[in-house]
């Protein structure tokens, strides 16, 4: 009913720039919290950043500085600017939405595929 759509992994250089893209499409009524994770070689899942509808946003402290998440509530997506990339961000990256089908649905959360973002030299 509902897919989730990531675009803009890619090989990069340390220090380098990425802009991961996310849209959400099918049957949805509205969407809350929408937010990133990755996961590294041998790392467990972890949550990278997240907005709020409303736009509030979190970050892992690894990130805070570098990355910024945004979304665009017309077009039901979420981007990832990442900025000074380093080795030890190399992960898969994961686009995560709580999202409401219908009027009278609880949320459920959707995951995309993943994308896969690797930084070096």
């Amino acid at each position: 009913q509902v897919q989730l759509v990531e675009s803009g992994g890619d090989l990069v250089q340390p220090g380098g720039s990425l802009r991961l893209s996310c849209a959400a499409s099918g049957r949805i009524f509205s969407i809350n919290d929408m937010g990133w994770y990755r996961q590294g070689p041998g790392k467990e899942r972890e949550l990278v950043a997240g907005i709020t509808r409303g736009g509030s946003t979190n970050y892992e402290d690894s990130v805070k500085g570098r990355f910024t998440i945004s979304r665009d509530n017309v077009k039901n997506a979420v981007y990832l600017q990442m900025n000074s990339l380093k080795p030890e961000d190399t992960a898969v990256y994961y686009c995560n939405a709580n999202i409401v089908t219908t009027r009278w649905s609880a949320a459920l959360d959707a995951w995309g595929q993943g994308t896969l973002v690797t930084v070096s030299s």
